[in-house]
């Protein structure tokens, strides 16, 4: 039997520790500002804070995919060990990278005969997708082949939910996700967007709610709504924000209070370079397994 490497995106939005401790392969989206290119290397060339002031100055980042040689020289180091692998990709719903992966094994397959390489499409973002890639590692702990793994990840990806609130709408409106007329009354009302990861990986606006209070609220309704095994949930809980450490921290102390069993603390990381460009600063996320994620 092979053995196997999981690698994943740096999209996971998992900090740069996490990644060294467990000794993952990642490869570094892109992003562009002012004209000059940047790596999403995990907040290695400039703290989160610095990175979110600069939107919050005007600038507007533009975010590119991982090419097809850039997973090359992922994967092919790892398959000249004699090792096959297990690779995560940021969700289709986001991003084509996806297919960027796929093209790269198929040429390094051919190109070494009888390794394998898996690609998965996490249909997951941020630290949502760090949470499946945990469970990836964990899966590979207990004995799973890299068949096994894939098939559960496959069967149970869907279970993952993610769920978004912003307080700041610039990034929104200049990303087209909220219209400018929209954008301009829900500023005005002071009105926070209510956002989820559908079932095929897209982050679509919820509901909308008046002010920071009602949408941590309803952000922590809908964990008690779905979670697995409701209060009683025993899953890790994975929290993400840009630039607003307070707001998740107490939304991770309602999720702690109310769901007394979790495995560990929730876990909170900074939202990376690349899904912040989007987001801009003023973003919470939220992340457990739950039901099935059906719409």
């Amino acid at each position: 039997m092979r053995e196997y490497t999981i690698t994943s995106c740096s999209t996971a939005d998992m900090s740069r520790q996490y990644m060294e401790d467990n000794r993952i392969p990642y490869v570094m989206f892109h992003y562009q500002i002012d004209g000059r290119d940047y790596t999403d290397d995990l907040y290695s060339s400039i703290s989160p804070s610095a990175f979110y002031k600069q939107i919050a100055d005007g600038a507007q980042p533009v975010t590119s995919q991982v090419n097809v040689e850039e997973y090359c020289a992922l994967f092919e180091p790892i398959l000249q060990q004699g090792r096959d692998v297990l690779h995560l990709a940021l969700s289709s719903g986001i991003s084509g990278t996806v297919n960027s992966a796929n093209l790269a094994k198929a040429l390094l397959e051919e190109r070494y005969p009888g390794c394998s390489v898996v690609v998965i499409d996490s249909l997951a973002a941020s630290s949502g997708f760090g949470l499946l890639l945990t469970q990836a590692l964990e899966n590979q702990k207990k004995g799973m082949t890299l068949s096994e793994n894939a098939a559960w990840l496959e069967a149970n990806k869907l279970r993952l939910h993610h769920w978004f609130f912003t307080t700041d709408l610039t990034s929104f409106i200049r990303g087209g996700r909220v219209s400018k007329v929209a954008g301009f009354f829900g500023q005005t009302l002071n009105i926070c967007p209510l956002l989820n990861v559908n079932s095929e990986g897209k982050l679509i606006p919820r509901t909308k709610h008046r002010g920071k209070k009602q949408v941590i609220r309803a952000m922590v309704r809908q964990m008690e709504e779905h979670a697995q095994d409701g209060h009683s949930y025993s899953g890790k809980c994975y929290m993400s924000h840009s630039d607003r450490r307070e707001d998740a921290e107490t939304v991770a102390r309602m999720v702690e209070e109310l769901f007394q069993n979790l495995d560990g603390r929730v876990l909170i990381n900074d939202i990376g370079t690349v899904i912040g460009s989007h987001t801009g600063p003023g973003t919470v996320a939220l992340f457990f397994w739950g039901d099935e994620r059906t719409l």
